[in-house]
């Protein structure tokens, strides 16, 4: 692989931070983030090793789904600052070797939106079809909606013209078709115009939804020959108007089994959605960790496609800015997380997920928090952290819904915990309180203690950064004794790395055998002080805490990097 090769694949060994600019940083007081209080902190986010921010909705928005609810996709939220604060921002970013990625809604608009209060018009206007319609009422889709403590359908009826649209969001949301032509060009003239300000790429909010003909309306004249010929051709676009060695991305939402997110790679071709969030992978180490048990974790990387192009990427996660959703569990090993993690009704959402943010889940416990931040790093693919992961925040119970988790960044002990100067009123959601408030969780202090988890990060994004294997090569999983403990190997030319993590309290000691190294080999230890040696068998003994793990490099003869 050519060093320009690895330069345009930039996010295969990239640290992707996302946030919301509203819960950010307020830098002129009057209660919500900004973009100026955003490059106040780029710094920060460069010290911690971050790469590529991805910037949660911005745009101007009735604000009833946390800005997914889009009513001008070219524009600024005026709380957040103008055109020249994003740029301002990119620059600033780029400067530091830090991408910029924004979020594609492309699946639904606001009610708000100039399209749909056009569609609204009438039943024969030109943006009618921007939309999908029903004359006749719907059956019951109470099962088909993704808010089913909120909604208690996809369509809804619009007094204003007698008919039903479609919305598997909210009902303030309703669905765009995107079988439509016109829609299509649109979304190029969004995607256009952000790519011509520099940003680096999208994340694709939805996606399934937004290429769903199941419920397209029989009137519809403009169907999709084939659906996944719309996300070839917003790749194809993207790459046409990328202005960096056509190195944008499109980092897509698509909550599926693995055997059909494949299809949303494109395959072997890789012509649709560069990365994608591995959600099963997900659900199954959540499934682990309440069992203390590796199989679950080790059975669903066995099972991502093989057969894919290797310019595509999985995207790992330990907790989003979702609730963590386990809705491609089976109900039993649901059940199994939410009484680990989850035991109360509040601390649970839509019936399938967790609003809770990891360590509360993990009883604060810091081993246990450190190890599992460090298998977040150690997988196969790339890192995504949720702003204030890195602190160690928690959740607030007390607000509605998915906002548990969007609670303003904690930046130091101050009033509003640093955020904002405002009143408490003004702030976009409550703080944080009790044993994870800004009191006693925060960045100002946690950059001054060396034990803290952002040191923790800190130290594992840099040895990420430095194992390009990681990210880029074959995964092996290593069949050890130890039930507790995932073992797995990742190597790339001749680069290999052999990581161990236990997922129980009990100390182990693994027997790690690697038929392919020779005898003597050394594997030197990337976190502390210290190397193993093969023996003759072409075994080592590998010992491990309560909750401890391991990155081991081997380093052969022709392996000149630093260790």
């Amino acid at each position: 692989m050519r060093v320009a090769d690895t330069a345009d694949l930039w996010y295969k060994n990239a640290v992707v931070y996302c946030l919301d600019v509203g819960t950010y940083l307020d830098s002129d007081g009057d209660g919500t983030g900004d973009f100026h209080g955003l490059c106040q902190r780029i710094d920060y986010l460069a010290e911690i090793g971050v790469t590529c921010i991805w910037l949660m909705p911005f745009y101007p928005s009735p604000n009833r789904d946390n800005g997914y609810d889009v009513k001008d996709h070219y524009g600024v939220g005026e709380p957040y600052g103008d055109h020249g604060d994003v740029v301002e921002l990119i620059r600033l970013a780029h400067d530091r070797g830090i991408r910029v990625i924004v979020d594609l809604i492309i699946n639904h608009t606001s009610d708000q939106h100039p399209w749909f209060r056009k569609a609204r018009a009438s039943t024969d206007n030109p943006y009618r079809d921007y939309y999908v319609w029903r004359s006749d009422p719907p059956p019951d889709t109470s099962d088909q909606t993704m808010f089913p403590d909120a909604e208690d359908g996809i369509w809804y009826y619009d007094e204003k013209t007698g008919e039903y649209y479609l919305h598997h969001f909210f009902h303030h949301q309703p669905d765009l078709n995107t079988a439509n032509p016109q829609v299509r060009d649109e979304i190029a003239k969004v995607m256009g115009f952000w790519l011509q300000l520099g940003v680096d790429g999208f994340r694709v909010d939805a996606v399934p939804f937004a290429i769903n003909q199941a419920t397209l309306t029989g009137k519809d004249a403009h169907a999709f020959e084939e659906p996944h010929d719309y996300l070839r051709s917003l790749r194809a676009f993207l790459q046409r108007r990328s202005s960096t060695s056509r190195s944008a991305i499109m980092l897509g939402e698509v909550n599926l089994p693995h055997e059909e997110q494949a299809t949303f790679f494109g395959g072997r071709e890789g012509d649709q959605l560069t990365m994608q969030f591995d959600f099963y992978t997900n659900q199954k180490l959540f499934l682990a960790l309440a069992r203390q048990e590796a199989a679950p974790l080790a059975e669903a990387l066995r099972s991502r496609p093989e057969e894919l192009s290797p310019d595509v990427q999985y995207a790992n996660f330990l907790r989003n800015h979702d609730e963590l959703t386990l809705d491609l569990l089976p109900e039993e090993e649901r059940r199994e997380v939410f009484d680990a993690f989850g035991p109360e009704e509040g601390m649970r959402l839509y019936g399938r997920g967790l609003r809770r943010r990891l360590p509360p889940m993990l009883d604060g416990d810091p081993r246990r928090i450190a190890m599992a931040y460090s298998l977040l790093f150690s997988l196969p693919g790339t890192p995504v952290l949720l702003y204030g992961e890195e602190l160690g925040m928690g959740e607030n119970l007390d607000v509605e819904g998915r906002g548990a988790v969007r609670t303003p960044m904690q930046w130091s002990r101050d009033k509003n915990g640093g955020f904002s100067t405002a009143r408490p009123s003004r702030l976009p959601r409550p703080m944080v309180e009790g044993p994870y408030g800004p009191e006693h969780v925060n960045a100002a202090a946690a950059r001054r203690d060396e034990e803290s988890l952002l040191n923790h990060i800190t130290r594992l994004a840099k040895r990420y950064r430095e194992s390009p294997e990681i990210g880029w090569g074959a995964t092996t999983i290593i069949d050890v004794p130890e039930p507790s403990v995932l073992a797995h190997a990742v190597t790339w030319e001749i680069r290999s790395l052999v990581l161990l993590h236990n997922l129980a309290p009990e100390p182990v000691v693994v027997p790690v055998e690697l038929p392919d190294e020779a005898e003597g080999t050394v594997l030197v230890d990337l976190l502390r002080e210290g190397s193993l040696r093969l023996d003759a068998s072409r075994r080592v003994q590998v010992e491990l805490d309560g909750y401890g793990y391991r990155w081991l490099r081997v380093k052969r003869e022709n392996d000149h990097r630093l260790v």
